[in-house]
């Protein structure tokens, strides 16, 4: 008898218990949240080509169930547009309204070059995302995300006032400059083919941004 109500009890205790929602996962928890599944996407863009960035592989890094994906962005293609976004947010600057206009390029362009190397393959996943996407949603947010820079130097040109700089286009200064800085990163092994064994690659990176600073002032400051 007393065995049946100790029986009885624990199952009454187990029905009282709250249940979870149909198709909400419980790994959240345990303290994984959707800003940590970001980071996790953020570190393997570091470390892989977009393609393998996969959810299960997100998920993983992260220690969380996989449908938190699910949960939190919809799908793998929502929680990678959040990725480049948040990333867009901590790089790109707003047009310039004040200020030297040589000087403001300058930093825009070691700003670009710290942004190459702190998102690596965020060009690749851009792209790859853009070729396989049929969301307006995702398109329109790229888009977005893009015209920043192109903005910024269509500012600068609008800021001088001296005409120190030579009449440009900002889309095409734009394609140079992530072009130029996304390939060091990007082209690394290609790169150190053609170069003695032990370079110091941080070194030889910095002398390649002073370089292109060099070549794309003197370029663009009219003569």
């Amino acid at each position: 008898m007393r065995v049946r109500l100790r029986y009885q009890r624990a199952f009454m205790a187990r029905d009282k218990s709250p249940k979870r929602g149909k198709g909400r996962p419980t790994a959240s928890s345990s303290g994984v949240g959707r800003e940590a599944l970001i980071n996790a996407a953020r570190e393997l863009l570091q470390e892989l080509p977009p393609a393998q960035v996969t959810g299960s592989a997100v998920a993983r890094r992260a220690g969380a169930d996989p449908a938190l994906i699910r949960y939190y962005f919809g799908n793998r293609e929502q929680m990678l547009l959040e990725v480049a976004q948040q990333i867009g947010r901590e790089s790109n600057l707003p047009p310039p309204s004040a200020g030297d206009p040589i000087k403001l390029l300058a930093d825009f362009i070691h700003s670009t070059f710290r942004f190459t190397r702190s998102a690596r393959n965020m060009q690749r996943l851009m792209i790859d995302e853009l070729d396989s996407t049929s969301s307006p949603e995702v398109r329109d947010s790229v888009r977005a995300w893009n015209r920043v820079p192109v903005d910024y130097y269509a500012g600068l040109k609008a800021l001088d006032a001296k005409g120190e700089l030579t009449d440009y286009d900002p889309l095409f200064l734009h394609l140079a400059v992530i072009g130029i800085s996304d390939f060091f990163i990007t082209g690394r092994p290609l790169i150190e083919l053609l170069l003695p064994e032990g370079t110091d690659m941080e070194k030889l990176g910095q002398q390649y941004e002073a370089f292109v600073e060099r070549l794309l002032l003197d370029g663009l400051k009219k003569r």
